[in-house]
């Protein structure tokens, strides 16, 4: 039967919520007669609501009485409920029940579908104002509140959350344990998501104060009675808080979630990314998952989008490798190598190469697994070995595109490494890394992997290796007296450490000679974390290609060889690097060591 429709007037005289002289006096004002109603006190907003739902048959519900459930919640980003005022209630396999204040803005329903990737979107009526406070119970925030100071997570698929503070984390546990009624020991049982919305929360605190106190990695790591979360900070891992181990799987599910990662699937490893925006800067995550004997591991890694833009300067380079560098990476045509381990910055110094090469009149192509950064301009591959793109594929087809500059993230095969020198023979800049401990190393390591000498020495225009050192707080940085024996590890053999180091008018010829050297103070202080140290700095040694060395590779000469050539044409090694930064009190002797000196040294 055909809905009979009768105006808001009628149903609300109808179900006794107005008198006739109340509906005349709410009409006089003009307007939105919901409105008119509910301003003047004459009726609650939920039922003036209910009645407008009926006279437009449109169906009701009351959010205060039937609370959304996580599963919906889950599925729907915030700055889409934020935006059309639109709070997920209910998702009953592929369809997704929405309470909107106005039901039939069918923008607002696709764009809903689009976000949650739900085929069929229901629009209910409910209260405006109950919606706005189910969105504030949900999500964390009012629809007004700024997003300074927490982080807007959002999925690679655009969802997005706000984040809460430290400080209110240890209550925010504690609501969650004390609602399940159980201890922080017990499992949590599964498919328990009763709770999802404050995991939300406290989720994206943990990715939001990583950001704000400056890690590079977060691990969340499961152990028998406790989820263990700890930041890596300036390249060493810091304990921050513990997670019970009755939210651990939640916690699991909603950074899988975020991740786009399979939620059922634990049995496998899982790749997935995040996009972050916090205090108006963008940033990616990359997440792996790996199950462990007391339930899946989470690590990932932060990527400031904007550090491709910092410049060559702020990388800790002194002028007497920055200034040839730049002039170097210039060059029309040769190979340029960037060496180092894992975390040592390698793919942000090349990214700040690329960024300073980056015109309009250069065509510029690279080749990553994956694509960390993405820079406007750069025609950028990510490798894909399910569908059998590798570097080496992926090589051979950029030189059929016209490239002035090409980076290949890692030249990890011969495959690899051949077509790069022949790409640099051809008259192409190419920019890629290896992992080697030093600069000369990567000269045999191209041997080693079956690329001949003289090629070798026909492409590489330079080498540059380098470590991340923490650099000392400068909030309680204190100086000491310390004297020349002290730096003997940076002595290579030398008569003195301090030989070509007169800019710091020492003796030369005196190791006792009193040193003012610099350190953290003892205990550290709030701005570093009790450690000493905040920030980080470069600790480099280039190795620059001319004829001696050329004719020491092709000659295959020994490591020891090389690296004595290129000291001998002026290579400053990196604990030598590592020291001039001591004296000038950006880091101190401890962190150099660590850093710098290889198994055996020192």
């Amino acid at each position: 039967m055909a809905h009979v429709r009768k105006s808001l007037a009628d149903v609300l005289l109808e179900k006794q919520f107005l008198t006739a002289a109340q509906l005349e006096e709410a009409k006089a004002v003009g307007g939105d007669l919901r409105k008119a109603v509910v301003d003047k006190g004459f009726a609650m907003e939920v039922d003036v609501y209910k009645c407008w739902a009926e006279s437009e048959g449109l169906p009701f519900v009351d959010i205060t009485k039937h609370k959304p459930e996580s599963s919906a919640l889950n599925v729907v980003p915030q700055n889409i409920v934020t935006r059309h005022k639109a709070i997920p209630v209910r998702k009953d396999g592929q369809t997704l029940y929405v309470a909107m204040a106005d039901p039939r803005n069918v923008p607002a329903i696709d764009d809903i579908k689009v976000a949650s990737r739900i085929p069929i979107v229901r629009a209910l009526a409910a209260a405006p104002t109950d919606i706005e406070a189910a969105i504030k119970e949900n999500y964390g925030a009012a629809l007004t509140a700024p997003t300074t100071g927490a982080a807007v997570v959002k999925s690679s698929g655009g969802a997005a959350q706000p984040g809460v503070s430290m400080k209110d984390m240890s209550s925010l546990i504690n609501t969650i344990v004390d609602s399940k009624g159980g201890s922080k020991d017990d499992e949590i049982v599964e498919g328990d998501d009763e709770n999802a919305a404050p995991i939300i929360r406290m989720v994206n605190a943990i990715l939001s104060n990583a950001i704000d106190m400056g890690a590079s990695d977060i691990h969340m790591e499961p152990f028998r009675r406790s989820m263990r979360v700890r930041y890596r900070i300036d390249g060493v891992l810091r304990e921050v808080m513990p997670i019970p181990k009755l939210i651990q799987n939640s916690v699991v599910a909603r950074c899988k979630i975020m991740s786009e990662m399979n939620i059922a699937e634990k049995r496998v490893p899982q790749d997935g990314r995040i996009g972050l925006q916090h205090n108006k800067k963008d940033y990616d995550m990359r997440v792996s998952c790996l199950p462990s004997m007391y339930g899946e591991k989470i690590v990932m890694r932060i990527l400031d989008k904007s550090s491709t833009q910092i410049g060559l300067e702020r990388l800790g380079f002194r002028p007497e490798i920055m200034v040839p560098l730049e002039q170097l990476v210039e060059q029309p045509n040769g190979m340029f190598i960037v060496t180092g381990p894992t975390g040592s910055g390698k793919t942000t110094t090349l990214y700040s190469v690329l960024h300073k090469l980056n015109k309009i009149e250069r065509n510029i192509i690279t080749v990553e697994d994956p694509v960390e950064y993405e820079l406007m301009g750069v025609t950028q591959v990510q490798i894909n070995k399910k569908a059998g793109l590798n570097f080496g594929n992926a090589l051979r087809c950029f030189l059929r595109q016209d490239p002035d500059i090409i980076m290949v993230g890692e030249m990890r095969d011969l495959e690899t490494a051949d077509i790069a020198v022949e790409s640099a023979l051809t008259g192409h800049l190419v920019l890629s890394t290896l992992h080697t401990n030093d600069a000369p190393s990567a000269t045999m390591r191209l041997a080693d992997m079956g690329v001949e000498p003289f090629l070798i020495a026909a492409t590489l225009i330079a080498i540059l290796a380098q470590r991340l050192g923490r650099t000392v707080c400068a909030n309680c940085k204190e100086t000491y007296q310390g004297t020349a024996r002290e730096l003997l590890p940076f002595n290579f053999g030398k008569p003195s450490v301090f030989e070509a180091m007169e800019e710091f008018g020492l003796d030369k010829t005196d190791l006792d000679q009193p040193i003012t050297l610099y350190r953290g103070r003892g205990a550290g202080c709030d701005v570093c974390g009790e450690t000493g140290y905040k920030g980080r700095t470069g600790v480099h040694e280039m190795l620059t290609m001319n004829n001696d060395i050329a004719d020491l590779i092709v000659r295959r000469a020994s490591l020891g060889d090389i690296t004595e050539g290129a000291t001998r044409n002026g290579m400053m090694k990196m604990r030598e690097d590592g020291l001039i930064k001591i004296l000038r009190g950006i880091t101190d002797i401890p962190e150099v060591r660590r850093v710098v000196f290889t198994a055996g040294e020192g």
